[in-house]
């Protein structure tokens, strides 16, 4: 499993960034090896993160690569202030089960290699 995390500050949106936020959200949930996301929102500083669950990097890559997600790329600066992506490979996932969470089905089990 692999998480893409895009955290951003934002600039004003307009109509055109929420048709293409919206493009881009049903693109995701469309691709076989999307488990699901979480959004987190730092209110101090303004920073906002998306957190995306994939199961390979060929599902991840398929949404980088997608049109949509380009055009989106290439105008990012009208709508943010300043963004960064990482990318990583969840080594462990474990809880008490009380919440829902993308990880919950797929790795309770996993132990660390």
């Amino acid at each position: 499993m692999y998480t893409s995390t895009f955290t951003f500050r934002k600039k004003q949106y307009d109509e055109a960034f929420y048709q293409l936020d919206d493009k881009i959200a049903v693109l995701a949930k469309s691709i076989p090896g999307y488990l699901g996301e979480e959004t987190w929102e730092n209110t101090a500083t303004g920073q906002i993160s998306n957190v995306y669950y994939w199961d390979s990097l060929e599902a991840l890559q398929s949404l980088i690569s997608n049109p949509v997600h380009q055009q989106a790329k290439a105008a990012q600066a009208q709508w943010l202030d300043g963004y960064q992506v990482v990318v990583a490979q969840v080594m462990r996932s474990y809880g008490d089960g009380k919440l829902e969470h993308p990880c919950t089905d797929r790795l309770q089990h996993m132990h660390h290699a």
